[in-house]
């Protein structure tokens, strides 16, 4: 069930009781035409009586109105509520959602990426930060309920953790769990009154309110969506398990006669607004005009929530897309076809399970919008290749007679009508407990005001494993205690000076106050940190080198790397004249991606590894992704144009922000010197110019006027802090500014160099997009004849280094000169700038003003 926008629901005053909070929920839910389901009926009259509440009901079965139920008794309360869930694509949806129900000053979200409005009474955020909140502060957080969506992600190999902890920390909270896909529920009844005290019940029904029809298809894919979109029966939701396939599938569908005239036109109008800055822009945009949507974790999140935008409005037939769709992402879908029926999951290739299969089925038919849903899955495509060669041949013998069949594809698993049977009727496998325990997870409880070890034995006394898993994870529990004490990291604190609340450790105050280790080679990188030479100009680098190697292998990335080395070296054996057997035996030698400082890389590691058992079978990851974008200065556009990452800007756009993260709240500030604060602000930058789509829409909510930056120019930012306060950090950020212009300058990209500069004054009569193109006209003037003379600038770090910055700060403005470094060395031009201070305050961000390109001195 979809629910109907609310009129944002203010809390009540003077703290009414639950009676009259559920009379206003209830009346505010008729006004809007909703009449409540039995299921929901029940679960929210358990929730208002104070019950916890496992909620399993078919997808669109309205559990989101539970939800809602449950934050509007709490904010009545004056409690906060907390909304979690597992991928960051389906927290930014709900965040919005929210926003619309509660009003955006009642709502705020943290996925670790983004963190808006994070005090509000309403927070929705991944699985991973409300972990991390349950184990820093247990039952003194100020959770009065907390919703946990698709909660069968409790049996996820690398996550379920996270939602586990807050079943074993949170005795203070209330308790709905939600999934269409879940097995027997009694234990986790038992273990939420156990924690809380207050009674549990298991609300279940296999009722849809919009029942599904099931269909086997031995008809090719194009015909078959042909006959769909003639039925009527888009939106069709074409479900494929890899990024590759569904980018390459809306590319073939453009030959169907997707959308009418009318709807195109309508399709038109909608993307005037939006902009394709990215290199993938171009395509997104394409086959958006022609009705079809592509969405997938490969893209960039403005991207996903365009998608998701145009599809709520009913103006996208086919969405093309992973399975990632079928995790509750509100996306209105009236078919959904599989094309077929097995993925790989990182470790093997297998038929889907129950639940993954229900999962995506289950996004089927909306309720209020359709009588019924569809879900088609297409036999193997050899399968109806024979099928159609036989057809052809029947009427023929010979023909039939020298007939060959085709086979299945290499490393592909079969899959028949029995299969599907098997899937639509099997019961959904049972929940698994995914325990662990990491240094992030103890640095969190032993932080703790009161005994943080003593809460981390009882943690993992009562957590859902077996008496051996646990006896295993006391050990290794033990072991990372060992290795943060040895490290200075936590310090064991003498008697005399524990405080009367028991605390027996404390985590090192020189640390910063983000300081994280969720990596699980964090514990590495400060060890290895003390080796580097911090008077080394390649310092910076080093502690990017050590950042970018802790965190997980982007392999898309790394095999086009791989491909961009053999091209470049075919290449160079080919203007040598290397015969070709020769060339292609020299080719093969290339198996591994660029790996900076690698033998000290796995030195250190080997040493460190063999001094801490826990590390099992953790392995450092050498790589220069990030590294090689700052080395060479590239901007995102350029990276992903250099290796053909069109299809992967979100990975790359997620590297970035694992790495960054890892710099700015891994690296201790002991070991940042000047150069290294300016490479950790360059990535902030780069990272928020790329997409602050989200921070753009929430802003919309707040202020339907609000016009956001464009991607090319300065993002918007929080005007209420004075960014020139800092002035060590202000003039740090005036250096990217200056650099990103010339990074632009150097690709001759004049409108996007000009969108970085201060808004020009309009002459008499012109609008400011005719004074914008005659700025960006000035400055491809300016630097002609810089180019003339010199023929380019270096943008290497000796380009970069921050003694070709010259600033003189006047009161009020300051005058800048920036030294143009070129391949001779002669380093005789300058690009001259004037900033106003106060603009920048205004502005919250530098306010540069070009003056001009000359010879220094001049």
């Amino acid at each position: 069930m979809t629910v109907p926008a609310l009129p944002p629901l203010a809390p009540l005053p003077g703290r009414p009781d639950s009676g009259v909070v559920l009379d206003r929920f209830l009346a505010a839910m008729a006004a809007k035409g909703i009449t409540l389901y039995p299921e929901q009926e029940e679960a929210i009259l358990a929730l208002f009586d104070g019950q916890n509440v496992v909620l399993n009901t078919p997808t669109g079965s309205g559990k989101s109105l539970v939800a809602a139920a449950l934050h509007f008794k709490e904010l009545c309360a004056g409690r906060q509520s907390v909304y979690t869930c597992p991928i960051k694509a389906l927290v930014n949806e709900k965040f919005l959602s929210l926003c619309r129900d509660f009003g955006p000053e009642n709502v705020g979200m943290m996925t670790g990426d983004a963190s808006v409005n994070p005090q509000a009474p309403v927070l929705c955020c991944t699985a991973e930060i409300l972990a991390n909140i349950a184990l820093a502060r247990g039952d003194t957080a100020p959770l009065g309920a907390v919703i946990m969506d698709e909660f069968h992600y409790y049996s996820d190999a690398e996550r379920g953790y996270a939602w586990q902890v807050p079943l074993l920390t949170l005795p203070q909270a209330r308790f709905l769990l939600m999934s269409a896909t879940l097995g027997s529920t009694e234990f986790f009844e038992r273990e939420m009154t156990k924690l809380t005290g207050a009674p549990s019940l298991t609300v279940r029904s296999d009722r849809r309110p919009v029942p599904l029809s099931f269909d086997y298809s031995e008809t090719p894919l194009p015909e078959k969506l042909s006959d769909l979109l003639l039925l009527k029966r888009a939106p069709i939701y074409l479900v494929h398990f890899t990024q590759r396939a569904a980018s390459e599938a809306a590319q073939a569908l453009m030959s169907l006669n997707v959308c009418t005239k009318e709807e195109k036109a309508a399709l038109a109008t909608e993307l005037e607004r939006v902009k394709f800055n990215s290199p993938y822009g171009r395509d997104m945009k394409r086959w958006l005009r022609h009705g079809i949507g592509v969405h997938h974790a490969g893209l960039l999140p403005k991207y996903r929530i365009l998608v998701e935008q145009l599809a709520q409005k009913g103006l996208l037939k086919l969405i093309c897309g992973t399975d990632t769709l079928g995790v509750g992402i509100n996306v209105p879908i009236r078919t959904v076809v599989f094309t077929q029926l097995w993925k790989y999951d990182g470790q093997k290739a297998a038929i889907l399970s129950v639940r993954d299969f229900r999962q995506v089925a289950g996004r089927a038919g909306r309720a209020g919008y359709d009588d019924q849903g569809y879900v088609v899955v297409q036999a193997p495509e050899h399968i109806i290749a024979n099928k159609q060669a036989e057809a052809k041949a029947a009427a023929d013998p010979a023909k039939k007679k020298k007939l060959v069949k085709q086979a299945a594809p290499e490393g592909t698993v079969g899959w028949d009508a029995k299969t599907f049977e098997k899937l639509m009727t099997a019961p959904a496998e049972e929940l698994v407990s995914r325990f662990s325990v990491t240094h992030g997870m103890l640095l969190l409880m032993l932080g703790r005001d009161t005994d943080g070890c003593r809460a981390m034995q009882r943690l993992v006394r009562d957590c859902h494993e077996k008496p051996a898993k646990k006896a295993a994870l006391r050990k290794r529990a033990w072991q990372l205690f060992r290795a943060l004490v040895d490290r200075g990291i936590v310090e064991i604190l003498p008697r005399a000076d524990r405080p009367p609340a028991g605390r027996k450790v404390r985590v090192n105050v020189a640390l910063q106050d983000d300081f994280s280790l969720h990596q699980a080679l964090s514990l590495y990188l400060i060890d290895t940190l003390p080796k580097l030479d911090r008077e080394s100009a390649d310092y910076p680098f080093s502690v990017l080198t050590l950042s970018e190697a802790i965190v997980e292998d982007p392999e898309q990335i790394l095999r086009k790397q791989v491909d961009r080395l053999k091209t470049e070296k075919l290449n160079e054996l080919k203007a040598a004249g290397v015969p070709y057997d020769e060339r292609m035996a020299q080719l093969e030698e290339i198996t591994e991606h660029p790996k900076p400082q690698r033998e000290f890389l796995y030195d250190t590691f080997n040493a460190f590894a063999a001094a801490h058992p826990w590390v099992e079978g953790e392995n450092i990851r050498p790589k220069s992704i990030a590294r090689e974008m700052f080395e060479r200065y590239m901007s995102f556009a350029d990276y992903i144009r250099f290796y053909g990452l069109e299809r992967s800007e979100g990975l790359l756009l997620r590297h970035l922000m694992q790495t960054f993260k890892v710099l700015s709240q891994t690296v201790p500030e002991s070991f940042k010197t000047e150069s290294v604060v300016e490479m950790e602000d360059y990535f902030r930058e780069l990272i928020r110019a790329i997409d602050s789509s989200l921070l753009e829409e929430w802003e919309r909510l707040r202020n339907p006027e609000f016009v956001a930056a464009e991607a090319a120019d300065k993002p918007a930012r929080p005007s209420s802090y004075d960014v020139t306060r800092d002035l060590a950090a202000f003039r740090r950020a005036v250096r990217i500014d200056i650099l990103g212009f010339l990074q632009d300058a150097a690709a001759r990209d004049w409108d996007a160099a000009a969108a970085r500069l201060a808004e020009p004054e309009p002459a008499a009569g012109a609008t400011p997009e005719s004074a914008q193109l005659a700025e960006a006209r000035r400055l491809e003037k300016s630097f002609a004849a810089y180019f003339e003379a010199r023929g380019r600038y270096r943008l290497d770090p000796e380009g970069r280094s921050a003694l070709n910055t010259h600033l003189s700060e006047e009161v009020g403005q300051w005058q800048i000169a920036q030294v143009l470094v070129d391949p001779e060395g002669q380093n005789d031009w300058e690009v001259r700038f004037t900033l106003s201070l106060a603009e920048s305050r205004a502005a919250a961000a530098p306010v540069l003003r070009f003056l001009t390109v000359a010879p220094v001195g001049s």
